[in-house]
């Protein structure tokens, strides 16, 4: 397996994407060349507090940015090209990326004011690019959205090949068919590595084909006798373009709702990717001077975000559209692991406003199809590719152990097989693996216009602020001899209603003016000090009185 017996030595890690969904981010580094697929974002936890997005940690890349050759994207999905606004402002490197997905890139970037800055080259399935002492060739997969590919990046000592997300749909519905001659043939050559998505790791079967759905959608156009509105992805361009053909079909016009998916809208009509006839699309404002049956509206929101225009429209908050009895609502997806209990209660409330909802129940899992291969399809994969050696990627570790077994069962020797956490390193000498030194990796929290300036520290400060609230005491001493002058005020926010609890606050009162004096008594001047005994005496009283611990913030003014 090795090339020209070299003695260098290839390096692939996971800055994301392993052990979770989202935030992807692979290097593949052969001595001083660095080569990155994908960038992507990651939807905060439920336990990061007041947080946009978290992307990866890139510290290794920026302090070896002179090795980094590019980045090359394999989709245009926000787990793979969300991050690319943030970090590009840190590595300023070429971007590889197919049309449509160049297409979204540059809208993103355009918005970062970062589009002139970056380098940005075309590829196709037929391109070759040189990186340092690597190349890189591509070949087409199906995928939810259009223009999706994987890569075979030839080093010195062998090809990696990384599958982007992918499934094998032989039914496509813009006709693009994965190219399986050409993965056959690059497994022929050999293959060194393959890194591949394990999202469906867990599900039985080959995933079904994109076009069922449209049937799906079809049969419910038809059978709908007043307005119909279907929430999915905006990067959804395959469904979206079956929402426009049953709209076409049963002589109603369609109405874009939500940001990003206008955006989407407008970027794939405008490549070539979506068809919309001229005159099909109408403005949201005229959705109410067409009769019920007349309309369809397509918006994001199938995953229950708070601020969605599907949810707005659910609780009766939306500037252009309310939900009224007799509506059709479907919801074209399925919940992201942690997003149920979102989607239940947006269904839960559009039935309350007197929808019929469309979504993945036992009955109605028609509306839906996954992007991502099933067990049939990833060892179909694997035996187009016969890599010596397998690293899983692209999902929780309960996926990728279960991809890792699925190459065991198609041949690959299970030493063979490397099960990896984010930051863990696979080395390649000489064609032979094995794990390396660890590298520095992470999240970086996004808050609003900051990038990494909210950290472990803040986010508690938050979740203690959420629970238990806070008490503000405001103490006034005189500068000549540190007696007290005024106060202590006690403000308190999140923790006890004033009105309801003034015995308990005179109390605390109490507890800062004994408190204040002792310190005068001792002598004690040094602020620190003496904002940590009012700390702790007043956390220790309150939590005797309540068994709540608020933040205490003490102020102390001299005058």
């Amino acid at each position: 397996m090795s090339r020209n017996n070299s003695r260098g030595k290839c390096t692939i890690f996971a800055l994301g994407g392993l052990d979770e969904i989202g935030k992807n981010m692979y290097v593949i580094q052969y001595d001083n060349d660095i080569v990155v697929v994908d960038s992507g974002l990651m939807f905060p936890e439920d336990e990061m507090l007041g947080i946009d997005v978290v992307i990866p940690d890139v510290s290794y890349l920026v302090e070896n940015k002179d090795k980094v050759r590019g980045i090359i994207i394999t989709h245009g999905h926000e787990d793979h090209i969300g991050g690319l606004p943030y970090i590009l402002r840190q590595l300023n490197v070429p971007i590889y990326a197919t049309k449509l997905t160049m297409g979204l890139i540059e809208h993103k970037l355009r918005e970062a004011h970062l589009l002139n800055e970056t380098k940005r080259i075309l590829v196709s399935s037929k391109s070759e690019i040189r990186l340092g002492s690597m190349t890189a060739t591509f070949f087409k997969t199906n995928h939810s959205i259009p223009d999706s590919v994987g890569v075979c990046i030839d080093t010195p000592d062998g090809a990696v090949v990384h599958t982007g997300d992918f499934k094998f749909d032989m039914n496509p519905v813009n006709g693009q068919e994965a190219e399986l001659h050409k993965m056959a043939a690059i497994g022929k050559k050999g293959v060194l590595c393959l890194l591949s998505d394990s999202t469906n790791a867990e599900k039985p079967g080959f995933t079904g084909s994109e076009s069922s759905v449209g049937e799906a959608l079809h049969d419910v156009f038809r059978k709908s006798k007043q307005r119909i509105i279907v929430a999915t992805f905006a990067s959804n361009v395959h469904r979206i373009q079956q929402v426009v053909e049953a709209t076409i079909a049963t002589g109603r016009k369609l109405a874009v709702m939500g940001r990003s998916m206008v955006n989407v809208v407008n970027i794939s009509t405008e490549l070539g990717y979506l068809n919309v006839p001229d005159g099909l699309i109408i403005d949201p404002d005229e959705i109410g001077r067409l009769p019920a049956h007349k309309v369809t509206v397509i918006s994001t929101g199938s995953q229950g975000e708070p601020m969605s225009a599907l949810t707005r429209m659910a609780h009766g908050t939306h500037r252009k559209i309310d939900i009224v009895p007799g509506d059709t609502v479907v919801l074209a997806s399925h919940p992201i692991p942690g997003n149920e209990k979102y989607v239940a209660k947006v269904v839960d409330q559009l039935f309350r406003a007197g929808a019929e909802v469309i979504y993945n129940t036992a009955a109605q899992q028609n509306v839906h199809v996954s992007g991502h291969g099933s067990q049939e399809d990833l060892k179909l994969m694997l035996n187009l590719i016969k890599p010596k050696y397998f690293i899983p990627i692209h999902g929780e570790y309960r996926m990728l152990r279960a991809h890792g077994q699925l190459a065991e069962s198609v041949g690959i020797r299970p030493e063979n097989v490397f099960i990896c956490d984010n930051g863990d390193t696979v080395e390649f000498v000489n064609g032979r693996a094995r794990y390396g030194a660890k590298v520095a990796t992470g999240n970086i929290l996004i808050d609003g216009l900051g990038v990494g300036d909210v950290g472990n520290i803040v986010l508690r400060d938050r979740k203690l602020l959420s629970q238990d609230g806070i008490l503000v005491v405001v103490v006034t001493l005189s500068k000549q001899n540190g007696t007290v002058l005024s106060g202590p005020d006690i403000i308190s926010r999140g923790f006890v209603y004033v009105r309801e609890s003034e015995k308990l606050l005179d109390e605390a009162n109490r507890i800062v003016t004994q408190t204040m004096e002792r310190c005068v008594r001792d002598q004690v001047s040094e602020w620190s000090s003496l904002k940590t005994s009012i700390r702790d005496s007043l956390s220790r009283f309150l939590y005797d009185r309540t068994r709540r611990r608020p933040m205490i913030l003490p102020i102390i003014m001299e005058v």
